[in-house]
């Protein structure tokens, strides 16, 4: 049966750990990451987080959002149990919706160098308005950064017209 081997899987620490410790604070540094086995076909990995908190950075009020995430992976992918426990390091950071989901991009972008990334969030709405930030990016000198473009340019920001299940 073709598998990973033990040197695969070097580096991966949270996913199987018992005694895992959750950080209350913005924690980039608990992402980690596994090598592409398919590293010359371009695909989607989507990642759906429908229990993102984070903080008002006026009225430290709680804010309560779903971020996706859905990108082309190049060499390096994003192991999911340490992104499970990094967006959890957001609930006591306090920024705003649109910073969050450019950090998150900005993080990820820096932890794979993807070729395509984008970063979605659905923030509860508070006081009758719902934010929806979007962000995206194409590796330079490749195909995707003009489909970041394009797909920024054709982005419809209306979100009930965004299936994402």
């Amino acid at each position: 049966m073709a598998g990973r081997s033990e040197k695969d899987l070097q580096g991966i620490e949270l996913l199987g750990n018992k005694e895992t410790k959750y950080a209350f604070d913005y924690t980039p540094e608990i992402l980690e990451t596994f090598d592409n086995q398919h590293p010359k076909r371009d695909y989607f990995v989507k990642l759906n987080c429908p229990e993102f908190t984070t903080l008002c950075p006026i009225t430290n009020q709680p804010d309560f959002g779903t971020i996706y995430i859905s990108y082309i992976p190049d060499i390096k992918m994003v192991e999911s149990k340490s992104l499970k426990l990094y967006l959890f390091s957001f609930r006591n950071h306090g920024d705003f919706h649109e910073d969050c989901v450019n950090i998150i991009m900005n993080d990820l972008i820096e932890l794979m160098d993807p070729r395509y990334i984008e970063v979605r969030g659905k923030f509860t709405p508070r006081g009758g308005i719902s934010i929806d930030p979007y962000c995206n990016y194409g590796k330079a000198g490749t195909k995707f950064e003009k489909m970041a473009e394009n797909r920024l340019m054709q982005h419809d920001m209306y979100p009930e017209k965004i299936d994402n299940r």
